[in-house]
């Protein structure tokens, strides 16, 4: 299986997802490793992953989706807010609607990835006005939570998704 590994980061934090899949699949056949380009890689799989933007992945990726047909695809994304699955199945059903019917889903996966240290500065700010936000509080406490990711569990955990939903299903 001719497999391509496409995806968009930001702060790094998608990147390093997608080296830990390319290191989990060192064995295989991988044709394409990067960011997207105007044209696809020929491949059999195809594994994509952005950083969350505004709730859904970045244009670049969404427009290299739609390009897909009749092939197997595996999302994978971080998000700087995160920690309940609920929260990554709604990203995913945002990104899932620009996936062509025709195309099977592997799977996907989300885990949470540090911010910019301008998006606390920018909560502190607010919180000096507003001292009683309890939104603003809890986004502060997720953004001291998200500066530890991605990490080992999560290093793990992409090994356990790569091998039960990429591994195993592209055999089938």
């Amino acid at each position: 299986m001719r497999i391509a590994i496409i995806y968009s980061s930001k702060t790094g934090n998608t990147k390093m997802i997608a080296e830990w899949i390319k290191e989990n699949l060192q064995k295989e056949d991988i044709v394409y490793f990067g960011n997207p380009t105007e044209e696809l890689p020929n491949a059999d799989i195809y594994i994509i992953g952005s950083w969350t933007d505004k709730g859904n992945a970045t244009n670049d990726i969404v427009e290299a989706l739609k390009k897909i047909k009749n092939k197997k695809i595996a999302y994978f994304g971080t998000a700087g807010f995160g920690g309940s699955e609920e929260y990554y199945k709604k990203l995913f059903e945002r990104v899932k609607v620009n996936i062509d019917s025709s195309n099977e889903i592997l799977g996907y996966f989300y885990c949470q990835g540090k911010m910019p240290m301008q998006v606390k500065e920018r909560y502190e700010q607010m919180i000096i006005q507003n001292p009683e936000d309890a939104h603003l509080k809890v986004a502060i406490e997720n953004f001291d939570e998200a500066s530890i990711h991605p990490d080992e569990e999560d290093k793990n955990n992409v090994k356990t998704w790569v091998e039960c939903n990429i591994l195993n299903k592209s055999l089938l």
